[in-house]
């Protein structure tokens, strides 16, 4: 059963995004779609504590708007919200990715190789 005050907080936050979505300038498709996606994530990422899953809640709503239109070049004819939906689920997974990838990456090696023309053998 969830916590009180986790139920609170989420039914606090959606409605703060519904009344953002009321707000002139701000495309309220992509905002509630972004919310969605990044409340999927945050429901779907189980191996993550609680404090982390708000966090990554926090960056994934607006990834996922300020992103909507990047994502909606690869669905044409698709509305904005559904590519805000993709871009806020499918964002901070890609960028943890990214970013354990870099951790195993020779930086050191990659300048010596691209900036001073030398290779470490």
């Amino acid at each position: 059963m969830a916590v009180p005050t986790t139920l609170t907080a989420t039914a606090t936050l959606a409605t703060g995004v519904g009344i953002a979505a009321l707000m002139p300038g701000i495309n309220g498709d992509a905002l509630i779609g972004a919310f969605a996606g990044g409340t999927l994530f945050v429901v779907s990422a189980r191996n993550f504590a609680r404090w982390e899953r708000c966090a990554y809640l926090a960056v994934s709503v607006p990834l996922g708007y300020l992103g909507a239109p990047e994502v909606q070049h690869f669905f044409p004819g698709r509305s904005i919200g559904l590519a805000a939906f993709v871009a806020g689920a499918c964002g901070v997974t890609i960028t943890l990715a990214i970013i354990r990838a870099c951790q195993h990456v020779d930086f050191t090696a990659l300048l010596d190789t691209f900036v001073r023309g030398k290779r470490r053998d």
